[in-house]
């Protein structure tokens, strides 16, 4: 704690921190430490208007339309655009009475840091068995960073429980577009539920700030009505509207992924890294010296994932170009050899 406030939560992408930890790390810098895809979608060409005007209930609409068919929502009106998933995940503890709230850990920190902050009393469960007696259940769906599935199943059965007792479950599918389309819960959404999406990571926009929260009537215009008027600028809501529309950007950029996450897999484990699990967006991987290995990759100018709760894990990205590829290969060698030979 800092003058009575909690510690901010750890994130990768932190390119600041790394130049000011590795000042003489090799340039440029490769960012792994984020899932987010290394060949985005292309930007549509954006009529000038979008950046002089405030952002029209139509061109929402547009968005919410091809979210709701990306995604296999029953109607638009379920959808809930907001300028990241972020803001969803800081808005959503304040809408609910102090309670007990149970998050399926390890996990994204961001979660338990907002309902804590929120005044909720916060547990870090397991699975979804130990969340019974809470209020409130989070899931990440695939989970970050070790990529586990809950199956929808599972979360339609809490979600009934809680639903029961006034409750709330929150399902973060910030993931789902690289998991099989059974795996979200939206298309058959259980009663009071809300499921969060992000355009960010599979579309490689992490910078347009563009998330979106889908839950059924009521719940739905409570998130809107926090969200407030003008929440997603006009040229995020034309760039989502866009690519959640382009079926075979989407279809492509996954069989791309896959064979990317299995070349990632096999770079990893040839250095002598177990692979424990991920998405094909990241690879959550084991090493006795983690630490070492991370500042050696970080002394060539490679940034990675260092969890402080698991001192043995690394999360990769993924390279997006050859080059990125070889020097990761290279720098892994060299760090994993080094791991090896006593200094």
């Amino acid at each position: 704690m800092r003058h009575g406030r909690p510690e901010p939560v750890a994130h990768g992408g932190d390119l600041d921190r790394a130049r000011a930890r590795f000042p003489n790390a090799r340039l440029p810098w490769i960012d792994l430490s984020t899932g987010i895809n290394p060949v985005p979608y292309p930007l549509p060409e954006l009529a000038p208007e979008l950046w002089t005007r405030l952002p029209m209930r139509s061109d929402e609409r547009r968005l919410k339309e091809a979210a709701a068919r990306r995604y296999g929502a029953a109607s638009p009106d379920a959808v809930v655009c907001a300028p990241g998933t972020q803001a969803l995940i800081q808005v959503l503890p304040r809408l609910v009475a102090s309670s007990r709230v149970a998050v399926l850990g390890p996990t994204y920190g961001e979660h338990a840091a907002a309902w804590r902050q929120a005044g909720h009393d916060v547990m870090d469960v397991a699975d979804a068995d130990a969340a019974r007696g809470a209020h409130v259940v989070v899931v990440v769906n695939p989970n970050n960073p070790t990529g586990r599935i809950v199956p929808p199943d599972t979360l339609r059965e809490v979600a009934v429980r809680l639903d029961a007792a006034g409750g709330l479950l929150v399902v973060d599918e910030a993931f789902a577009d690289v998991a099989p389309q059974s795996a979200s819960v939206v298309p058959d959404l259980p009663p009071s539920t809300v499921v969060l999406r992000s355009l960010g990571k599979m579309y490689g926009l992490a910078g347009v700030r563009l998330g979106f929260a889908i839950a059924q009537g009521d719940m739905a215009q409570r998130i809107r009505e926090a969200m407030g008027p003008w929440a997603v600028s006009g040229p995020a809501l034309a760039i989502g509207a866009a690519a959640l529309a382009d079926d075979a950007w989407l279809n492509a950029s996954r069989a791309a992924l896959d064979l990317a996450a299995k070349r990632l897999d096999g770079s990893l484990e040839a250095n002598g890294l177990t692979v424990l699990g991920g998405t094909s967006l990241f690879r959550l991987a084991s090493h006795p010296e983690a630490a070492r290995v991370a500042e050696a990759l970080g002394r060539a100018g490679l940034l990675v994932r260092e969890f402080s709760y698991a001192p043995t894990w690394l999360r990769f990205g993924l390279p997006g170009s050859e080059a990125e590829w070889k020097r990761l290969e290279r720098a892994l060698e060299a760090a994993c050899y080094a791991e090896r030979t006593p200094f």
